[in-house]
C-alpha cells in the first residue's frame, strides 16, 4: 500500500505517518514546514516540501508517487488567525483541501482520509455529546472553512466517485504536540508545568472540550481508511467532557506539584463554552473507541515533553 500524508511533518500527521510505515506501507510526506518540522518526518518515508495552495506541485508530486490513500492533515488551524485573516485561512483549508483531492484524483488514489474539526465545525450547541447530525453553526473561521473542506470531499466523491470519509476530532493532545505553540492546551500546560511557569486560562476555565489522546487518532485514521462503506463524516472523541481547570488539575497531579495556579486573562473571541463528541456513528461502523483515558493519556505526554526538554 501507498499512502501520502499531507501535514505529515506536524503533531498528528507524523504519527501517522509512523503508524503506515509500521504496517509496511510506502509513505510520502508532504509538508511546508511551516508548523510541521522536518526532524518529525520518519527517515523511512519520501519527504517532499509543498505548501498544499501549490495545486500544480501537488499535483506532479501525486501523479509521481501514485497513492492509494491519502491522508489530508495539512491545515490553519489557529482560530484566533482565521477570525483576524479568514482569508487566508480559507486560502489553506479551502483551496488547499480542493487541490489535494485533485492530486489525489490525478495519482489515482483509491480513497481520501480528509481531517476536520469537532468542536469547531459545531459551534455552541444544547446537544452534549453532539451527534453528526448536528447543523454545524461554526462559530469561528476555521470552523466555517473545515465545513467547507467536508463539502468539497462529498462534491468530489459525487463528481468523480473519488471515495472520501472525514474524521472530525476532538481536542488532540499527545506526543509531539509544541508545549511552546498556540495550540493544544494539555501541551502548553505540561510545558508550563515543567518550567515552573503559571499557566494561563481564558475565561474562567469552566468551558469544556472531548480531549482525545493522539494514539486513538492514529487507530481512527486507520480504520476510517480500511473501511470499504465508510463515507461522510465521523466524530472522533472520546464522549466525555472535561473541563479547562479539570485539565489543569490532571496535570498538576501528573507532574507532582503541590499547586499550579493559573492566570487567567479574558475569553477569546469565538472560543466555545461547551463541546463533547457523540462518537457512536464512529463506534457502529468503524468498530473505533477510544482506549486512552485523560490520566494515562497525560503520564504519556508529559514523558515525552520531559524528554524532549532534555533532548
Amino acid at each position: 500500500m501507498r499512502s501520502l500524508v499531507t501535514g505529515g511533518a506536524g503533531f498528528i500527521g507524523s504519527n501517522i505517518a509512523d503508524a503506515l510505515l509500521d504496517r509496511g506501507d510506502e509513505v510520502c510526506v508532504v509538508d511546508d514546514l511551516s508548523n510541521g518540522k522536518r526532524e518529525q518526518v520518519p527517515d523511512a518515508a519520501r519527504f517532499e516540501e509543498v505548501d498544499i495552495r501549490d495545486g500544480a506541485r501537488l499535483k506532479a508530486v501525486a501523479e509521481d508517487f501514485r497513492p492509494d490513500l491519502v491522508f489530508h492533515l495539512a491545515a490553519q488551524m489557529d482560530v484566533r488567525r482565521s477570525i483576524a485573516d479568514p482569508a487566508f485561512d480559507a486560502s489553506v483549508n479551502v483551496i488547499g483541501t480542493i487541490n489535494v483531492l485533485e492530486a489525489a484524483r490525478a495519482g489515482g488514489a483509491q480513497r481520501v482520509v480528509n481531517t476536520s474539526t469537532g468542536g469547531g465545525i459545531y459551534g455552541d450547541v444544547d446537544v452534549m455529546p453532539t451527534p453528526e447530525s448536528t447543523p454545524p453553526q461554526p462559530m469561528a473561521a476555521y470552523g466555517q472553512s473545515k465545513q467547507c473542506a467536508e463539502l468539497y470531499c462529498g462534491w468530489a466523491q459525487r463528481l468523480y466517485g473519488l471515495r472520501t470519509v472525514t474524521l472530525r476530532y476532538g481536542n488532540v493532545y499527545g506526543p509531539r504536540q509544541d508545549p511552546a505553540g498556540d495550540a493544544g492546551v494539555i501541551a502548553i500546560f505540561l510545558g508550563k508545568a515543567e518550567r515552573g511557569e503559571r499557566p494561563k486560562v481564558f475565561g474562567d476555565g469552566l468551558q469544556t472540550r472531548d480531549y482525545l489522546f493522539v494514539g486513538d487518532v492514529v487507530r481512527a485514521n486507520l480504520l476510517a481508511a480500511e473501511h470499504p462503506d465508510a463515507h461522510g463524516a465521523y466524530n472522533v472523541g472520546t464522549g466525555t467532557e472535561s473541563t479547562v481547570l479539570d485539565v489543569l488539575e490532571a496535570v498538576r497531579v501528573a507532574a507532582g506539584l503541590e499547586s499550579f495556579e493559573a492566570e487567567h486573562a479574558p475569553a477569546r473571541q469565538g472560543e466555545l463554552l461547551r463541546s463533547s463528541l457523540d462518537v457512536t456513528r464512529a463506534q457502529r461502523e468503524l468498530g473505533f473507541r477510544a482506549e486512552t483515558d485523560l490520566t494515562a493519556g497525560m503520564a504519556r505526554t508529559l514523558e515525552w515533553v520531559r524528554a524532549a526538554g532534555a533532548a
